[in-house]
């Protein structure tokens, strides 16, 4: 079995005392491949050098919404100079946060639409983060997806730890997302959560931690890490009636497609 973390903050600095030890529990629950995004500048660099430092580790690269208020053409065209390193396989984690007051609204639509053009300029996926958001972020991506590059608009990017209302996932996939889910699937309330991810398309489905933060049952209150994403999809491949292989195959394969991941599955 081959497991993919596609959202996990391996550089955060949570991970700091025992990261290696992390890393060597995901790999005995099956988890081989981690995907690192960045939320500004300088986490955006950490993915980098933890993608360099282990082979199994990708990185995004990106300025979290939360992270825009100082939103300047010079940020963005570091971020682009950040984008082409081989391991870096995706423009993110960007969105809007309404719930947070971290930036104003003006500026974060600026920060994404700014950071949705240069994913559609370099044809790279995007990761989003979406909280009390919905209707802008969808409008936006509507306006986004028909200026894309034929390559990219059957995999634009993922709505990373999914928890809209059932009409957004249904306009997301419409538009050729892929939705991510994390450990709240797992939680006893999340009822909603799981009627929605019972009926997602196979293919358009990813697994995630969101580590250190979202930690699935049982082991909620503590750390995040991304050997727990196996629990995520063991709540998951129960959901659908498939036995955990069979749906960690088809996770790992969705991933590999839409971050066109080198060496994955060769």
């Amino acid at each position: 079995m081959n497991l993919i973390d596609t959202h996990i903050h391996l550089d955060f600095n949570a991970y700091d005392d025992d990261r290696e030890a992390v890393l060597q529990r995901a790999q005995q629950q099956g988890v081989q491949w981690f995907l690192n995004p960045g939320t500004d500048i300088g986490t955006s660099q950490a993915a980098i050098r933890l993608a360099e430092k282990y082979d199994g580790v990708f990185a995004g690269v990106a300025i979290h919404p939360n992270s825009t208020a100082s939103w300047s053409p010079e940020i963005l065209a570091t971020i682009e100079q950040l984008a082409p390193h081989p391991k870096v396989v995706a423009i993110g984690e960007i969105g809007l946060d309404y719930y947070w007051d971290k930036s104003p609204k003006s500026v974060q639509q600026k920060a994404f639409e700014d950071q949705l053009a240069l994913a559609a300029r370099l044809e790279m996926p995007i990761i989003i983060h979406n909280r009390e958001a919905s209707d802008d972020v969808i409008a936006i991506l509507r306006q986004w997806v028909p200026s894309l590059a034929t390559r990219l608009k059957d995999r634009p990017g993922v709505f990373h730890s999914f928890s809209a209302p059932p009409e957004i996932a249904d306009a997301a996939l419409e538009l050729g997302f892929y939705l991510g889910f994390t450990g709240p699937v797992t939680y006893k309330k999340a009822d909603d959560l799981r009627a929605i991810a019972a009926r997602v398309p196979i293919d358009r489905m990813l697994v995630e931690t969101d580590g250190p933060f979202l930690t699935p049952h049982p082991h909620r209150g503590q750390r995040n890490e991304p050997a727990y994403v196996r629990l995520v999809a063991e709540r998951l491949a129960a959901l659908r009636h498939m036995e955990l292989e069979e749906f960690a195959n088809q996770t790992t394969a969705n991933a590999v497609r839409l971050f066109d991941l080198k060496g994955v599955l060769e």
